[in-house]
Parts: C-alpha cells; sequence; structure tokens
C-alpha cells in the first residue's frame, strides 16, 4: 500500500521542489489540494490529516498553525519555525551516531536550514571531539545563488536588468540571520557565530567558510589532522563527502567551484590550511541537501524506506 503524501504550501519554490522528488515515485500517493481552497483552513485539517506523512513549506507563522491542525500524521517542517523547539527533531541523519534513530522514531522533524546545513556538518564534529571549544569565537561566510531567496527574490533576479543585482551582496547585517540560532543550538557553542551571508548573481549552489587558529584550539591540530577527524565521523555517508586534505585536483585553476554539488543531495566538506591557519568550507545545493532534497532523506527514514530512494548523490 502506498503512503499518502500532502505538501502543505505546494506553490512555494521548496514545495515545487519536493513534488517534483515525490512525482518520481510509484510508491507513494500524493494528495493535492484544490488550488482555490489552499487558504481554507477546513480543507488543510482534513488534507493533513488524511495523510500518513505531511510535508509544510510554510512561512513561520503559518507552519505552526498548520501543526497544530495536525493530530496524527508525521510531520517534515522546511521552516524555521521549529528548528530549535524541544519536542522537534533535527532532521540531520549525519549529525551523530543517535541521530537517525532518533528521526526514525519522530512524528516531528525539522528540515535544517541551507546555511546551517553546511556550517554544521564542518563544525559540529570538532566541538564533539574538543577540538574546538564550545567558547571559540567562531565566524563564517556563505556565498549562494538567489533561489535561496524564494520566488520573490528569483522573480527580482530573472526579470530586472540587474543593474546593482549584478555585485554580490552582503545580507543580514544586523547579525541576526535566522539560521544563527540553530547554528549555535545544533553545535553546542556558548556564543552564537558571527555570521555573514552574501547573495550572488547565480541561481543555486551554496558554499559556507569557517576560519579556525590553531593556537585558539583546545587540542593541537594541523589541517591534515582535522580532514582526516571528519573523515573518519562521515565515514559511509552516501551524502556527506570529506575531500581529499591535498584538494587541488577537485579546483579548477585554484578556484573552488560552489556549483558542483547542484542537482544531488550531497555535501563536500574540503579543509585547507597547514599547522597555523585552517579553513573548513562546505557546499552543497541549497535547493538539494539544503532544503527539499534533505526533506525527502527525512522522509525516507521515517517511513522505514531506503534512505537514499529517489535522491542523487551524484547530480544523475
Amino acid at each position: 500500500m502506498a503512503y499518502k503524501v500532502f505538501v502543505d504550501g505546494q506553490e512555494g519554490t521548496t514545495g515545487l521542489k519536493i513534488h517534483g522528488y515525490l512525482a518520481q515515485r510509484p510508491d507513494l500517493d500524493i494528495i493535492r489540494i484544490d488550488p482555490e481552497k489552499r487558504k481554507d483552513t477546513g480543507e488543510r485539517r482534513r488534507l493533513i490529516n488524511e495523510a500518513d506523512l505531511v510535508f509544510l513549506c510554510l512561512p513561520d507563522a503559518a507552519a505552526r498553525e498548520a501543526a497544530a491542525l495536525a493530530d496524527n500524521p508525521r510531520i517534515i517542517d522546511a521552516s524555521t519555525a521549529h528548528r530549535t523547539h524541544p519536542d522537534w527533531t533535527y532532521g540531520l541523519p549525519e549529525l551523530n551516531a543517535k541521530q537517525r534513530n532518533l528521526i526514525r522514531a519522530s512524528r516531528r522533524v525539522s528540515v535544517p536550514g541551507c546555511h546551517a546545513t553546511a556550517f554544521v556538518l564542518a563544525l559540529h564534529p570538532l566541538v564533539a571531539e574538543g577540538v574546538v571549544g564550545p567558547d571559540y569565537p567562531v565566524t563564517c561566510c556563505s556565498v549562494t545563488g538567489y533561489s535561496g531567496g524564494g520566488r520573490k527574490m528569483i522573480e527580482q533576479y530573472e526579470t530586472s536588468g540587474l543593474g546593482r543585482l549584478q555585485s554580490p551582496r552582503p545580507y543580514a547585517l544586523k547579525l541576526s540571520h535566522k539560521h544563527v540560532p540553530e547554528m549555535q543550538k545544533v553545535t553546542g557553542l556558548i556564543n552564537p557565530p558571527l555570521f555573514t551571508p552574501i547573495v550572488a548573481n547565480y541561481a543555486q549552489g551554496l558554499a559556507v567558510s569557517i576560519p579556525l587558529f590553531p593556537r585558539l584550539l583546545t587540542k593541537k591540530v594541523t589541517a591534515s589532522d582535522v580532514r582526516d577527524l571528519l573523515a573518519a565521523h562521515y565515514a559511509g555517508e552516501r551524502f556527506v563527502r570529506v575531500m581529499p586534505y591535498e584538494s587541488d585536483a577537485f579546483l579548477e585553476d585554484g578556484f573552488f567551484d560552489i556549483t558542483a554539488c547542484n542537482g544531488t543531495n550531497r555535501a563536500d566538506i574540503f579543509v585547507f590550511g597547514g599547522a597555523e591557519q585552517i579553513l573548513l568550507m562546505t557546499r552543497l545545493d541549497n535547493l538539494g541537501k539544503g532544503a527539499s532534497g534533505a526533506a525527502i532523506q527525512n522522509m525516507n527514514i521515517m517511513l522505514g524506506l531506503p534512505e537514499d530512494l529517489g535522491l542523487p548523490a551524484d547530480g544523475s
């Protein structure tokens, strides 16, 4: 018997992408709402509770309201609303040895933010192993394509004459980006990281960079040591690759390709530097492992299906 799946918020960027994944799955029965009833609370309540699993692809306030309508179905929330909520499971299966089982047993899972996914994948193992102290003054920068800004930003970039949009644009300069709370909580930092996101004139792909100074770390390590620690942590993971320390072969004339994971549910982690300076870099598709792909990965786990079902790791 096919599982019944409903996407509440099916017209947004993430919802459309999730529907694209679901449309390829004969093992699922996709429930659709009449477009004229998208804001009909009674109809949404009926469909939410008819489903075995519901994706919430809504603004934060609407996601909280939708979650309150659900009596029994499993819920995967793609918004920011529940990412640090104690009653919701953080939907990053690769986080640690226990996380998959927590997701599998949960009826409420929150999909991590795109920037946060890249940040947490690189930094969490180092904090957990006591290499980076919880009081370390972490800074990070993220460069992302405009699709991460949703329909309005996509339209702005793709229909305007560009002008000032041609150059990269730092934003969230009040230092209160909505991903910061989960970045701090999930990595175990005492203080929030100083996070600088930058949107650039390309559609898709994201890279987060985190500089570290070995003299400030709690253990004496080199960049090569950090790479080996990360490789051990993610050994056997289908969707997380820790690249070789001598990574020049994966650069293009010395330049880093932010878009190399596009079309996949994969994240690539690089470690650059030496004994005195270390730079962590994680890249992923902000619409894949950073959003819709991660949502599908969590769905597979929650329904007891193969975790990689319907998800490309290599862009195929």
